[in-house]
């Protein structure tokens, strides 16, 4: 078979959210593939969504339950467990794709020798195919036959995950297809799954292809994970920034792209943890003691970040300046963030 997709879903039936996406991918052009879409323990009807597609288009879609909610990490390992595609590809429940979206991946890596094959999305808030804000998931300076430079690109800009095709063996390796119920390729019961595994496929690419074209659409909602902040997102973010350690070290890339690891792991651990917790709107709970036991691991795990040359040229310089001042002193950060804010709202309501 060319192709698996692979699809967790989650209480996506309403809004139509779930149907548009499904009918993106039983229409797409490529020949000779598979849908499997796995329901993490919904308790909406996606799973009757499902299973009405499965009777609709069963030459190409498998509908799977598991009977035990494991995050999208959890359906992932499902999915893969069953899949019998040449090529792997993910989609999350509440986005769509162009009809020929796969086909031109992998008409992409079959012209070029490419394992692994991206392209850009667009941000939208609407169920169509009109093209609204682009985001390049990747750049030109990261593709070709792979070499040490490349792959430091790829690490600093993985780009999204679920925005790729990938030849098999990165992800399964020699896996024969349904001899197990379930992987163990992504972790579960967290958000961030994508973050904690990705490196390890970017790194055992031979090859990487990029189109720079919107093929794929992001939905913008409020139920997304990226709007949710709460305790349990905040340390799962943590979380995965400790995993993508853990991965590097286990896979033996720990030294050779020190530099970049600690990079990702400083944004994804400390620095987009830290100014997603400290708004007022986040009303998180215990945020004085959560943002001081964050600081206290990042200072633990790499104590010289704030040398870090990725971070020295990336972070924006009031983000630096307010680490610089944590660093130094919890209490004096808290103040002066509290404070800063609060004069700035006082101006903002005078402007309005």
């Amino acid at each position: 078979m060319k192709l698996s997709i692979i699809v967790p879903v989650y209480n996506m039936a309403g809004d139509g959210k779930l149907d548009f996406c499904l009918k993106s991918l039983v229409n797409q052009t490529i020949s000779d593939y598979e849908i499997i879409a796995v329901d993490d323990c919904s308790t909406d009807n996606s799973y009757e969504i499902l299973q009405q597609f499965q009777i609709d288009y069963p030459d190409r879609f498998i509908a799977v339950h598991s009977p035990v909610n494991l995050h999208q990490g959890g359906a992932k390992n499902i999915g893969l467990a069953r899949a019998k595609g040449e090529w792997l590809g993910f989609i999350d429940a509440d986005d769509w794709i162009v009809p020929d979206y796969y086909e031109r991946l992998i008409k992409k890596a079959e012209e070029t020798g490419a394992d692994m094959v991206g392209c850009d999305y667009c941000l939208t808030d609407e169920h169509s195919f009109k093209v609204g804000k682009i985001v390049h998931n990747n750049n030109e300076t990261q593709t070709g036959v792979m070499d040490k430079q490349r792959y430091k690109n790829l690490l600093l800009e993985t780009g999204s995950l679920v925005v790729k095709v990938y030849k098999r063996d990165l992800i399964v390796g020699d896996y024969e297809p349904g001899t197990k119920e379930k992987l163990e390729v992504f972790p579960e019961n967290i958000f961030y799954e994508d973050n904690a595994v990705s490196n390890t496929w970017m790194l055992r690419s031979k090859h990487f292809e990029y189109i720079p074209k919107p093929l794929y659409f992001y939905y913008q909602h409020q139920a997304s994970t990226v709007h949710s902040i709460s305790r349990k997102n905040l340390e799962d973010r943590m979380s995965a920034g400790r995993q993508i350690i853990q991965e590097a070290r286990d896979n033996g890339y720990f030294e050779d792209y020190r530099p970049e690891i600690e990079f990702q792991y400083t944004v994804l651990f400390y620095v987009n943890t830290l100014f997603s917790a400290m708004p007022k709107q986040s009303r998180l709970k215990g945020c004085y003691s959560f943002t001081k036991a964050l600081a206290k691991e990042m200072k633990e795990t790499f104590p010289d970040f704030q040398n870090n040359s990725y971070y020295l040229e990336k972070i924006h310089p009031e983000e630096k300046k307010l680490i610089a001042y944590q660093m130094k002193s919890q209490l004096f950060f808290y103040l002066y963030y509290r404070l800063l804010w609060f004069y700035r709202g006082l101006r903002s309501g005078k402007k309005n």
